[in-house]
Formats: C-alpha cells, structure tokens, sequence
C-alpha cells in the first residue's frame, strides 16, 4: 500500500496525515530497521540504542504522537492514529522508538488510577522516563482464564496490599518501572467477582524477575515473582473488583493495536516478496515469471487486503467507546493468520537466504507465529466471536409458536 492509499477514519484538525504517516514511516525504515539485531539481543547496548532513537523521534517532532498533548503528546486521536500505528509496526521496536507504546497504560492509569497515581506516573511515562508491563497469565493458569487466577492480593493493616504471586510471559518486564498485576482482593479461585489491579513499583521489598522467557529465540518475555510486596492503598487502580471490566477495556484497544502493527509487519514482508521475485534471476528469467511465485504474491496480497478493512473497522469502534468484542476478536485472529501467511510465503520465495540473518524474514515468521497465541489463542477468539454472534440469534423464549 503506498501512501497515497491511506485511508483514516475521519480527519484530524490541522493535521496532514498521509505526510505524517510518510514521515513515520521513513523514520522506521531508515532509523529502526538498520538496528533492529541489536535492539533484539537486548542489555544495556540495546537500551542506550533505544534511547537514541527516542531522542531522534522527540527532535523529528514525531514523538508519542497518540498520547494526549497536554502531557507531551502528540494529541492524535485513535482514529487518526490507526494508519500510523500500521506504520510505527512495520518493526517491533516501531512503537517504543516512537514513544507510542505506552498508550495503552496511559489510557488505563488516566481513566481508572487515583489522582496520586496519575500525578506521580502518567507524565513520565509519556516522557518515555518510566516503563510499564502488564502482567496477568500465571504459569499454571491461562491468561484467557483469569477466573482461576491464583496471585492474591490482602488488605494491609492501616491500609495497602500486601500482593503474593507469580506471572511468566510479561513482555519488557526485565527493565520496566511498573507492573500492573491482575490478583484476587476477595472471594475464592473461579468467582466472577473479587479480581482487581494493582499497580505495583518494581523496586518494592519482595518484588523480583524469576527468569528471562525466550520465544521462539527471541528476548523480552519474563516470569516475575511477588513476595508478599507492600503497595498503597491508593495504587490500586480502579475500584477493589473491577479488574475484568477494565481489563475488557483494556484488551479491546490493545488487540486492535497489535493487529494493527501486525499489518504493518505483513505489509513489509509482502513488500520483501515482491522485490525479491523482481529481482531474483534464475536460468529462466526472473522469479516474477513463475505462475507458482505469481501466486504467493496472489494469496499474501489477498491475505493483507482482507484484514486491513477488519482492523481498521476494530479500532474505529473502540475510538468510539463502543462495544468491539466481536470486531478486535475478528481483527487480532485475522492480522495474526495474515502475518503468518506472509512472512512464510516470503521466505518461500527467498529460498535460504529467507532462513538466514540477511533479512528480517525470520524475525517476522517468529511474530506472526507468537501472534496467533498472544492476547488469547486464536481458538479463545474463534469460540468467543462465534458464541456472541450466535446468542444473538437464538429465538426469543418468551415467544412461543402458535
């Protein structure tokens, strides 16, 4: 898709965002992708590249562009954002070069945190000063379960918690600030009610990182402990037992995001294919001459023109405020089968040199796979989609057939 191409959901006032998206999209391929390696290997390197690139963003003017001007934002509304976000995903480092990858918890600690909270927290995690992580699965309890979460939560003499627990797969917990922390404050393993968050500093008494989880090879998964940690009271975040409604908030803006990152990734592994299939001479001519190549370049176009309409239709809702569960389960399912399907027909078409490190088709192949179990399995969303389409045309009870 060239830029010219870009379709938003409604405009935004004195912005130009085809050029900003252009521009973003320049920053990404020309800063982030050279040093995506070493961004990956993580470490102290990696974190002083990082911060040279967050202060290459700020001076490019293309800083946090989603989060709200009057904390150093950009001021961008969701709708405006979207073709951006495709754009800041072409890589995984896109969003935190950009400063955009902590919108989600701004958005979370603005709306439901405590006035201490957001005064001691959400400008300084819009400066980029302050990391986050969100952390929910456990590893014997499934984060599409969290019902069965087993972390607990207990009120403290005089006020507070006292959070006792442990959580694995937490992306960017080995150098974040703060961790928000699905546990239990009330009632028993399986209640609807009694879950809550909490937002809990990492340099507490008794917090600590377990272990570094690779996926598939790759850094910035992690298993975290509480050992019976002290919070304050007034970082809980919400009201005691309203986890899942934010949570559900929560999760419809972030699975929209990510699927729209993930066409992003799609979109650059396409573009891989098909100057690979111009450019790749064989005794016969060039790879573009082959009805089989044709094809793949037919089905990876097919697979990013059927989702990017889903992903954009998701995240249009959730600017709303309406409800979205059907369309971000549609839209996450669809971006991660895509990405999948594109990157694996890419390096099909690159042969070996699509196995190796010359390219960043491995990397790609490794996040499309991840992708389809990240924020619920696609048989969560598949099960989840269906059953609400379903209930909705079941027969009223109340009337009977003459």
């Amino acid at each position: 898709m060239t830029d010219h191409d870009v379709t938003t959901f409604g405009g935004e006032p004195g912005a130009d965002l085809p050029a900003l998206r252009k521009r973003v999209s320049a920053f990404v391929r020309d800063r982030v992708f050279p040093y995506e390696t070493q961004l990956d290997e993580g470490g102290p390197a990696a974190r002083k590249l990082r911060d040279d690139l967050r202060a290459a963003a700020r001076e490019a003017g293309l800083w946090a562009l989603p989060l709200p001007s009057e904390l150093g934002g950009g001021g961008l509304s969701l709708t405006a954002y979207a073709s951006i976000a495709e754009a800041e995903g072409a890589s995984d480092h896109g969003p935190a070069a950009l400063g955009s990858a902590s919108l989600l918890d701004v958005t979370m600690l603005s709306r439901h945190a405590s006035t201490a909270v957001r005064s001691a927290y959400v400008r300084r995690l819009v400066s980029g000063e302050l990391r986050t992580c969100y952390a929910m699965t456990e590893p014997d309890t499934p984060g599409t379960e969290p019902l069965l979460t087993a972390t607990r939560a207990e009120p403290r003499t005089g006020g507070g918690w006292t959070v006792t627990g442990r959580k694995w797969f937490v992306s960017n917990a080995g150098d974040a600030d703060l961790v928000t922390v699905l546990a239990r404050t009330s009632g028993t393993t399986g209640d609807r009610e009694g879950l809550s968050l909490l937002l809990v500093p990492t340099d507490s008494p008794g917090f600590r990182v377990v272990r570094e989880l690779p996926v598939l090879g790759a850094t910035g998964q992690y298993e975290i402990e509480f050992d019976h940690v002290d919070i304050d009271e007034d970082h809980l975040v919400g009201q005691a037992g309203q986890a899942l409604t934010i949570a559900a908030e929560r999760l419809q803006l972030g699975r929209t995001l990510r699927a729209l990152r993930w066409v992003g990734q799609a979109q650059r592994a396409f573009d891989l294919l098909c100057d690979r299939a111009v450019a790749r001479q064989g005794a016969h001519g060039p790879l573009a001459d082959r009805q089989l190549v044709r094809q793949h370049v037919f089905e990876a176009l097919l697979s990013l023109r059927g989702t990017r309409p889903l992903v954009y239709e998701a995240m249009a809702l959730v600017a709303e405020g309406r409800d979205a569960h059907v369309e971000a389960g549609l839209a996450k399912t669809a971006a991660a089968r895509a990405l999948h399907d594109v990157a694996d027909r890419a390096v099909q078409v690159f042969g070996a040199a699509g196995l190796g490190p010359d390219t960043p088709l491995p990397a790609l192949l490794r996040t499309g796979r991840t992708a389809r179990i990240l924020d619920g399995p696609d048989e969560h969303h598949v099960s989840s989609v269906a059953a609400r389409v379903l209930r909705g045309r079941r027969p009223d009870p109340s009337v009977t057939s003459a």
